[in-house]
């Protein structure tokens, strides 16, 4: 008989790697469009790269909400687990 294979680790939605690299492309095509449209080089580099660092900043900033709010919902449904079982066990002295 065989052994069961390891369940496979799927890769991470939000990989740093993934993340610049998703950065990188859409600074490349912002960079294109704008030297496209008669921008200057080093005025296309500089938006390009801005938008680079806004897009890989933002993607930091709304992980660390996400934590953040998982702690919080974490904290609040422990509370409310707890005064369900309080509720609970009141309850079942009672019979109701």
């Amino acid at each position: 008989m065989h052994s069961p294979e390891p369940a496979a680790r799927s890769a991470s939605n939000s990989s740093p790697f993934r993340r610049i690299a998703v950065a990188l492309i859409l600074g490349g095509l912002v960079f294109t469009v704008l030297w496209i449209m008669v921008f200057s080089m080093v005025t296309s580099v500089l938006i390009g790269a801005g938008c680079c660092v806004v897009i890989v900043a933002a993607s930091s900033a709304s992980d660390m909400v996400e934590l953040l709010l998982d702690a919080v919902a974490s904290v609040i449904f422990g509370v409310v687990a707890v005064i369900a079982a309080i509720f609970g066990a009141i309850f079942s002295l009672f019979g109701i």
